[in-house]
């Protein structure tokens, strides 16, 4: 199958599955899902959900988060991965937001300075709050370009690269949202059977799969390795 071939129908099932994929962070504007992405890394976006209404209810813009100090925003984040560092992030990005004006500038020189914000978090913001096309790249979306063969690169900045050059532009917001989708449902990291997969049965290729088999055998080696102890 040609390249071009298996871009258009891995896009035809992620359309059939996810037609209109919604943004999985609850948020009530651009700064509030600008915190819900802070907030989401390395830890499971139902967690973040759970945690962030306290916290948007009592700052769902950047001059009452600044307002509530480090302190407090700990108190209401305390059960997220990392949860001082974010604290700390969220209260001196929103006093940069205040000094810039209040509001979040859909710029990515802007975005991507805020304290604790990165390329990620800032595609991710401008995607879906300001319709800016963007292709954010997450642990799902980093595995699933490999395994369907659209990318080799081992960075997370060359595998949005080489999506950007797979898939036509006006498709990457929603791309993105399914590619996520998908790999939770349908194509998990382990235990996963590529022959009954409606995307890997004829999108990934046989050393792919075998690649991933090693790979898990080695880890499982070490894993089962006697300590020098």
């Amino acid at each position: 199958m040609r390249r071009v071939e298996k871009v258009q129908r891995i896009g035809d099932v992620l359309d059939e599955l996810y037609p209109e994929p919604p943004i999985p962070l609850d948020h009530v504007n651009p700064y509030t899902l600008l915190v819900a992405v802070a907030l989401s890394a390395q830890t499971t976006d139902k967690k973040v959900n759970e945690i962030t209404p306290a916290l948007f209810a009592l700052a769902p813009t950047a001059a009452q988060m600044y307002e509530l100090g480090p302190e407090r925003i700990l108190e209401l984040i305390r059960e997220v991965g990392l949860a001082p560092t974010k604290a700390r992030n969220l209260w001196t990005a929103a006093g940069q937001i205040v000094e810039a004006g209040g509001e979040l500038v859909p710029e990515w020189e802007f975005l991507e300075g805020l304290a604790g914000v990165g390329h990620k978090t800032a595609s991710v913001v401008m995607a879906q709050a300001f319709g800016v096309p963007a292709f954010p790249v997450d642990t799902h979306i980093f595995r699933l370009a490999r395994r369907w063969g659209l990318s080799r690169g081992t960075t997370v900045e060359r595998v949005e690269a080489d999506l950007k050059k797979a898939f036509p532009r006006e498709t990457w917001v929603r791309r993105h949202l399914q590619i996520i989708y998908f790999g939770r449902e349908y194509c998990p990291a382990q235990r996963h059977v590529f022959a009954t997969c409606p995307i890997c049965s004829f999108a990934a290729t046989k050393a792919q799969e075998l690649a991933e088999a090693k790979a898990r055998a080695a880890k499982k080696g070490r894993k089962a390795a006697p300590s020098d102890a």
